[in-house]
């Protein structure tokens, strides 16, 4: 009964593997939503191993394809370039007779490939950003570890393979893609998205919060010393107000130091998980996410977050680049500055705390927005018609024949 059961499912809906190879930290939250999200298609969440604390992986079809042992670990670290997957892990990802592979990052698919490659499967590889952004020199000069020296010429190989094509977050990662030498014609755009039902205006009204929120990994690129600057110009103006900084990462504490030694109001929450996001979000008057591109050419693909700020109903000031150009619209759901531009985030900050009209404005437009445009079952139909192309176009490498059944007739997760 089981086995013809399988058999119904697999009709059905055709299967994608999706692999990361850690599963999952608070920042790739998108992968897990995606996957989770996906309604004609049945989604495999594979890794290599599991992030310590890191997401909740509830009711998604996970596969752990990591070390069997450290002597095997120590082997991958020491003798190859690439990671090890067991081979009788590897077989039974052949066994789930999948249709297509869907890998997200291009760093970990130059890893992977050597291995990945073995299934046989059309594959699709997502673009974020630092992937592609981060300047060539960077990785050959040996900045990301040994095993990544040859990470830009291995991209331009592995992108010849008749069975790969790209998907870029934004179009901004497509051009950056198509200037790093990918061929044009193997790289779409498909938007990420959110889940504009859990993303919704909270209770309290703009006009009454005094939150002005940031949210992302402390580092180079996001920006986050921009923002501190800009308020400490403006704070002694607004006294009810505060900043609050959700996130962590390298550059915390000299964040920390900053702030104390100029005597910013800024309160450092650390990574949170998804709800209490959506809490601080709920207090929010406005967010700001100042990215600039980094040293190494590092940049924000789009910045999932910016759209989660507008469903909430909360407008946004970014630098974000994609964002900026595709994930608001300036001067109706929010302001676009240019990177490291304290003076424009001083005086959008200014605009936005002033006028409760404006605020209220721009917070009602940004939900219409990311409704409209950027709402994850819309983005995911985008994305599946994608896996539909690109797997069933291919079907020597599927496993098996697979019918294209209408929409309307799949299967929900």
């Amino acid at each position: 009964m089981k086995k013809n059961n399988k058999k119904t499912a697999r009709a059905d809906r055709p299967t994608v593997i999706v692999y990361k190879s850690r599963l999952l930290p608070y920042s790739e939250t998108f992968i897990r939503e995606q996957v989770r999200m996906l309604s004609g298609w049945r989604g495999i969440l594979a890794g290599d191993n599991m992030v310590r604390k890191g997401l909740a992986l509830d009711g998604l079809d996970v596969r752990l394809l990591g070390y069997r042992s450290r002597l095997l670990q120590r082997v991958a670290n020491h003798s190859s370039r690439y990671l090890i997957w067991p081979w009788p892990r590897l077989r039974a990802l052949k066994a789930e007779r999948a249709d297509l592979l869907h890998i997200h990052f291009a760093t970990d698919a130059y890893r992977v490939w050597p291995l990945a490659r073995q299934l046989d499967l059309p594959t699709l590889i997502t673009l974020h950003g630092y992937d592609i952004n981060t300047y060539a020199s960077w990785w050959e000069s040996g900045h990301g570890g040994r095993r990544m020296r040859k990470y830009p010429t291995g991209l331009l190989e592995l992108a010849r393979d008749r069975r790969v094509h790209f998907i870029a977050v934004s179009r901004a990662i497509r051009q950056s893609a198509i200037d790093f030498g990918l061929p044009e014609q193997k790289i779409s755009v498909r938007h990420i998205g959110v889940d504009t039902g859990s993303f919704t205006p909270g209770p309290t009204p703009l006009a009454d919060r005094r939150d002005i929120l940031y949210v992302g990994r402390l580092v180079e690129k996001k920006g986050c010393r921009y923002l501190l600057q800009a308020f400490e110009q403006i704070q002694a103006d607004f006294p009810e107000h505060r900043l609050v900084i959700v996130g962590s990462g390298p550059l915390e504490a000299k964040l920390k130091a900053y702030a104390a030694e100029r005597g910013v109001r800024a309160v450092f929450l650390g990574a949170l998980p998804a709800q209490q996001v959506r809490q601080c979000l709920d207090e929010a008057r406005v967010f700001c996410l100042p990215s600039i591109t980094a040293d190494n050419g590092d940049a924000e693909g789009l910045g999932i977050v910016i759209l989660e700020a507008q469903a909430a109903g909360v407008p946004v000031i970014t630098s974000a680049r994609g964002g900026a150009q595709e994930g608001i619209v300036h001067g109706v759901t929010g302001f676009a500055h240019g990177e490291k531009d304290v003076r424009a985030i001083r005086q959008d900050l200014v605009a936005l705390l002033q006028s409760d009209e404006l605020a209220t404005q721009f917070g009602r437009r940004g939900r219409e927005h990311v409704v409209a445009s950027m709402d994850i079952v819309d983005c995911n139909q985008r994305l599946e018609e994608l896996y539909d192309q690109h797997a069933f176009g291919r079907s020597s490498h599927a496993g098996a024949s697979v019918k294209i059944f209408p929409r309307s007739e799949r299967q929900c997760i």
